[in-house]
């Protein structure tokens, strides 16, 4: 056997060991052979760099690059409508069967809880990879997908293709991740789906490649006549991306009817907690091609398919204690410390009470049978006490009057909900006012968590969010558990950060009654420190969705001596962000917006980010001069408000066929 012959042998036993292992979870090599198959692999295409192609396993490896670049996709990704009851499902499948006068067969597959991602083929070869962006341009991100096992660099057939998958994080993956980061000291992923966007938008794919990324595979559009003219059905489409090598959900199936569909949903309504992947509901689609294509699209989405959304789950457990904790701005907050119980595929120990207003109005007693649920499938929240002879008997639950951090009398504020630390320098307010400078939507720093705060705190090396500027790695080194890489790599991020925009400045300054939203406002009128500074009253009030509460705590935050001292300190320190804002069109010019409840497809914070590109302003509070209100599930007060003033309300469909 000459080099090339053994070079090519060498990777279809590695490319099949993948596929079998990551793909069937059936191994075909034992961890000694794989390596040992991989290892004279690498040794070779070094030796004969010649012989080296895109499909080789050892492209696996990964890089580092210095950033995304834009990417126009062949085929628009589309969105799909959502269904949340079999109400919903009936009305959807009456609309697509009213032309054929007949029944028609469906498909239905796990909705997989991760990110939509396109793959293209050439010739059977891995050729690149984008990110859905906003279904028309995305992010080639091929470097960190190829590190991905279940995605093939190389198909059993050489096809011309492309597919559409959901990369995902395992639940067990997912665990391990976040153990790894507390052990460290870092901060970890709310869920999932998030653990998987932070990996697939590492810059270093050696990142991505440690991180037990999957995908299953959900459509195909073929390029090739034959293939074209070969699959008349969704599901017979399905079966040849599986015998092509890739990786599809094992509980795709095709029913009759809709009455099919209810009872799978029904079926995974509870089934789906047991499995290793988070799914949020069930993708239902009409199987017949041509009738597809009859059916055709909205602006935004199919109408040959529907998402069906599971609801949120409640479960029944036992109110231990009720734990306090002192916030950043001095607030304590209980948290119910629960009897553990599983709820939406994880096991639950403690939920929010929000406060001691709402434990007074649910009347939640220690020792009380209670009801929790999600929210937005994230964070766990009681709901509602279970009646019970017992409850009676349980003493009522007594407010706390000093704080449980540093022993300060609680105090209330003026039109605040809630009681308050009176000790301006608790450390627990002090510990809680860097984190949040730390976290994602402030100047998002990694590798500074709670645990490294903590430290650094008690050992009075720091003492404000500035001083973290202040330290070199030698210092890191001090701590507890920190090695000489993570020591730089936590001083590296703290210094990326200086680079951080305006806005996400003002943010982690942590001024009272400006949020993320309010920031992101003021700083399209007020694009620098010095700006704030000089900014009167009247000047800030004048800004759509401030008004006088807000302006004159921004007025007393820019004009207080101490805080002018720190932030003539970030200044010398080099963080003095100045806002530059290009609109990519007028297309929203002169419109604002105000964003409520939880979207389907994007974040808030990319909402916001197209509504300033084409020109529109974002609001965090609902007036006479709000032009759109942008609405997601769960709205709230914004919504109500809205409907009284008869400001436009849209959709996250509406939105974005606005856009388009």
């Amino acid at each position: 056997m000459d080099i090339l012959e053994r070079i090519n042998y060498l990777k279809d036993e590695i490319n099949k060991s993948n596929y079998e292992y990551y793909v069937n979870e059936n191994p075909y090599l034992t961890d000694f052979e794989y390596d040992k198959m991989f290892a004279e692999l690498k040794d070779l295409e070094q030796k004969y760099p010649m012989f080296k192609t895109p499909d080789s396993p050892t492209q696996r490896v990964g890089s580092v690059s210095k950033q995304f670049f834009p990417y126009k996709h062949k085929y628009r990704l589309y969105s799909l409508d959502n269904s949340y009851n079999t109400e919903d499902l009936s009305k959807w499948y009456e609309r697509a069967c009213k032309e054929y006068k007949r029944e028609l067969e469906l498909v239905c597959e796990l909705k997989i809880d991760g990110l939509a991602i396109a793959l293209s083929y050439k010739n059977g070869i891995f050729e690149r990879g984008v990110t859905r962006g906003d279904g028309i341009t995305g992010e080639d991100i091929t470097q960190n997908l190829k590190t991905i096992k279940a995605i093939p660099l190389k198909l059993f057939e050489p096809k011309n293709l492309e597919v559409r998958g959901e990369i995902y994080m395992p639940k067990t993956s997912f665990e391990k991740l976040n153990e790894e980061a507390m052990a460290r000291g870092e901060k970890v992923f709310a869920n999932p789906r998030n653990a998987a966007s932070g990996s697939l938008r590492q810059l270093d794919s050696t990142i991505t490649a440690k991180r037990d990324l999957s995908m299953f595979t959900y459509t195909a559009i073929f390029e090739d006549k034959e293939d074209i003219e070969k699959f008349k059905t969704h599901y017979d489409s399905i079966m040849e991306l599986k015998r092509l090598g890739f990786k599809v959900n094992p509980n795709i199936r095709p029913v009759k009817n809709i009455q099919g569909a209810v009872d799978y949903c029904n079926e995974w309504k509870d089934k789906r907690f047991d499995l290793n992947y988070a799914t949020d509901g069930v993708v239902i689609k009409v199987n017949d091609f041509s009738v597809q294509k009859d059916l055709g699209f909205t602006a935004r989405a199919p109408k040959w398919a529907t998402a069906f959304k599971f609801p949120p789950e409640e479960v029944r457990t036992k109110l231990l204690d009720i734990e306090l904790n002192t916030g950043k701005t001095g607030v304590v907050t209980p948290v119910a410390v629960l009897k553990p119980v599983k709820l939406a595929g994880s096991t639950v120990s403690r939920a929010s009470l929000h406060n001691f207003d709402e434990i007074k109005r649910l009347d939640v007693r220690i020792g009380d049978e209670v009801l929790i649920m999600k929210a937005a499938e994230i964070i766990p929240k009681v709901v509602k006490v279970v009646e019970s002879d017992e409850h009676q008997n349980l003493p009522q639950y007594i407010a706390p009057t000093k704080c449980p951090s540093c022993g300060s009398p609680l105090v209330e504020k003026d039109g605040q909900v809630g009681l308050y630390c009176s000790n301006p320098n608790c450390e627990s307010q002090m510990c809680a006012k860097i984190e949040y400078w730390a976290s994602k939507e402030a100047m998002d720093i990694d590798y500074v968590g709670p645990a490294l705060i903590q430290q650094l705190y008690e050992k009075k090396m720091i003492s404000n969010p500035i001083d973290l500027y202040k330290l070199l790695p030698q210092d890191f080194m001090m701590l507890d558990l920190v090695q000489e890489k993570s020591a730089y790599n936590i001083y590296n991020s703290i210094q990326d950060s200086k680079t951080r925009p305006l806005n996400r400045l003002i943010t982690a300054l942590n001024i009272r009654h400006v949020g993320k939203e309010t920031a992101d406002v003021l700083t399209n009128e007020f694009t620098s420190l010095d700006a704030f500074e000089n900014a009167s009253v009247e000047e800030l009030a004048k800004v759509e969705g401030i008004g006088e509460i807000i302006a004159e705590s921004v007025y007393k935050f820019f004009h207080d001596e101490n805080n002018l001292k720190l932030l003539q300190e970030l200044k010398d320190l080099g963080i003095n962000p100045q806002n530059k804002v290009a609109p990519k069109s007028d297309k929203l010019n002169g419109k604002t917006f105000v964003l409520t409840g939880t979207l389907e497809h994007l974040t808030r914070d990319e909402a916001s980010d197209i509504i300033k590109s084409h020109g529109g302003k974002t609001s965090s509070s609902v007036s006479k001069n709000t032009s759109y209100l942008l609405m997601g599930a769960n709205p709230g007060s914004k919504y109500d408000k809205a409907q009284k003033l008869g400001v436009i309300i849209l959709t996250e469909k509406d939105f974005l066929e606005m856009i388009e």
